[in-house]
């Protein structure tokens, strides 16, 4: 186990307020006061600045964090490991997937699942968010990931990963500027996703936010996978929102260019889901399996 003076530390940093950090740790603020300064009596540094009632990390104080966040998430991994000897692993899961997560996050994550699990035999399916919902609420899968925002109370929501929709277009496009407003958005034809697609409902929730609705852009054509709009958009003067997760090789191969849109953004969580009251042994360790996974 981690620490607890480190993870005092953690909690403090993270949370720049000594008062909120003891109450997340069920300690005194004192207590947090004294394994703090203990921290510094041993490095000889200072870790916090303070101003009133407001702390910042100081220099040595942000190296530390940076190690403590690597500690932690070796703590978690020799937590898993050391619990994966204790109990055998087989059988069939069953996971549902929306397309960005089965295409583009999956496939390194079930590689290196397979190899320490062999005993597990995983079956994954592909569709949009709401076809993985539904499919996991007629039982035909143990548990989903999926994109968006939908949330149905008969299906518990556990947070996975953070993604984000950019705004692409071909790099030879000699038609659009580097940035571009909301409004020069509505005027450049655009692609979208399929209804039921997480992604249609982020870029949705989105506009919103500016008072404007998907039919206020100019869609030139809705497809229903990425890969087909890549390719379009690698064939066209299209613009589309796709999932950084899945364009990193164009990117890199100067294929594709992200586009700025002024005041907009598009950051989304990934989700876990499975029916409420299921903590199924083999879905359980999947979950913790793919939440340690690194995947910067």
């Amino acid at each position: 186990m981690l620490n607890f003076r480190l993870e005092v530390f953690y909690t403090t940093a993270k949370r720049l307020n000594f008062t909120k950090a003891a109450a997340e740790l069920f300690i005194t603020q004192p207590a947090v006061t004294k394994h703090i300064h203990e921290l510094e009596n041993h490095y000889k540094l200072k870790l916090f600045d303070r101003n009133g009632s407001k702390i910042s990390l100081t220099e040595a104080g942000k190296v530390l964090l940076a190690h403590t966040e690597k500690l932690r998430e070796l703590d978690k991994a020799l937590e898993f490991d050391m619990n994966a000897l204790t109990h055998q692993h087989k059988g069939i899961l069953k996971i549902g997937a929306s397309s960005t997560i089965s295409q583009y996050v999956l496939p390194e994550i079930l590689a290196k699942f397979h190899q320490k699990f062999t005993d597990v035999r995983i079956q994954l399916i592909s569709g949009n968010t709401e076809h993985i919902e539904q499919a996991l609420l007629n039982k035909e899968i143990d548990l989903g990931l999926i994109e968006g925002r939908s949330k149905n109370p008969q299906i518990n929501y556990t947070f996975f990963l953070n993604d984000e929709l950019v705004l692409l277009a071909n790099t030879a496009n000699p038609n659009i500027k580097q940035i571009i407003s909301l409004t020069e958005l509505s005027e450049y034809p655009l692609l979208l996703r399929e209804p039921g697609s997480g992604s249609l409902e982020v870029i949705a929730h989105a506009l919103k936010e500016h008072q404007l609705k998907l039919n206020n852009l100019n869609v030139e054509m809705t497809l229903g996978s990425i890969e087909s709009m890549k390719a379009y958009l690698q064939n066209s003067h299209c613009l589309a929102f796709i999932s950084v997760h899945a364009v990193v090789n164009e990117l890199k191969n100067n294929k594709l260019r992200i586009i700025d849109v002024e005041n907009l953004s598009l950051e989304r969580p990934l989700y876990f889901i499975q029916s409420q009251g299921d903590v199924g042994n083999l879905p359980g360790l999947f979950i913790e399996f793919a939440s340690k996974y690194n995947l910067k």
